[in-house]
C-alpha cells in the first residue's frame, strides 16, 4: 500500500471511530428519571453540528425550518446510515477528504463569505441547512425575490454538490420544508 493510500484509510478510520465515540458519548448522557427521559426523547438537537444558521430574519411569523435538529432516536437511527452516506463519495472518488460531511463546514463558511450583500435578502427570512455537500435553503420569501439567482450563488461555491431550495411565498399555511414547530407534518411538495 502506498503512503498516500495508507494515509486515507487512516484518516477513514478515524473519522469512523470519532463518529462512533460521539454516538456513543451521546448515547450515555444520564437522564434523571421518567419525565426527563420523555422529554430527552422529543427533544432536538443538532447532534452531529451540521453548520444551520440564518441568512435573513425580515419576517417575524416566517417558520424555523426543521434543519439538521433531530430527536435522540432518530440520531440513532441516522448514524450508520450517516457513515455510509459520508464515506460513498471518497469510495466513488467523487471527494479528496474520506468523508462528504468533513466539506460542510468550509461550505457553510464559503456561503457566509459570499453573501454579503446586506440589501440582496431584504424582505426575507430564510434559513442554510449544510449537510453532506448538499445545500438546503429554506424560510419566506416575496413573490417578487429571485430564488433562481440564489440558487446559482449557492451552487457555484466550491464543493457543493447539491442545492436544494423551499421558499414559501408567505408565513402561513404548508411550508415546502419541515418546521422545528412543527417536526412530524409533511412539507408541502410545491413551493408557495
Amino acid at each position: 500500500m502506498t503512503r498516500r493510500g495508507a494515509g486515507i484509510s487512516a484518516g477513514i478510520m478515524l473519522f469512523i471511530a470519532s463518529a462512533t465515540c460521539s454516538v456513543l458519548h451521546a448515547q450515555q448522557a444520564p437522564t434523571a428519571g421518567p419525565a426527563a427521559s420523555a422529554a430527552a426523547s422529543t427533544e432536538r438537537r443538532n447532534w452531529y453540528n451540521d453548520p444551520f444558521f440564518a441568512l435573513s430574519h425580515a419576517i417575524a411569523d416566517c417558520p424555523v425550518p426543521l434543519g439538521p435538529m433531530m430527536t435522540r432516536a432518530q440520531m440513532e437511527d441516522d448514524a450508520h446510515y450517516r457513515a455510509e452516506r459520508g464515506t460513498t463519495c471518497w469510495l466513488a472518488h467523487k471527494c479528496t477528504k474520506p468523508n462528504s460531511y468533513m466539506y460542510d463546514p468550509e461550505i457553510a463558511d464559503s456561503i457566509h463569505a459570499r453573501l454579503t450583500n446586506p440589501h440582496a435578502f431584504d424582505g426575507t427570512s430564510l434559513w442554510i441547512t449544510v449537510q453532506r455537500r448538499f445545500v438546503y435553503a429554506e424560510g419566506c420569501a416575496p413573490a417578487s425575490f429571485d430564488r433562481h439567482a440564489l440558487q446559482q450563488q449557492l451552487e457555484a461555491i466550491p464543493d457543493v454538490e447539491q442545492v436544494f431550495v423551499r421558499i414559501a411565498t408567505g408565513a402561513h399555511g404548508a411550508m415546502p420544508y419541515k418546521t422545528l414547530a412543527q417536526p412530524d407534518i409533511k412539507p408541502d411538495a410545491q413551493p408557495q
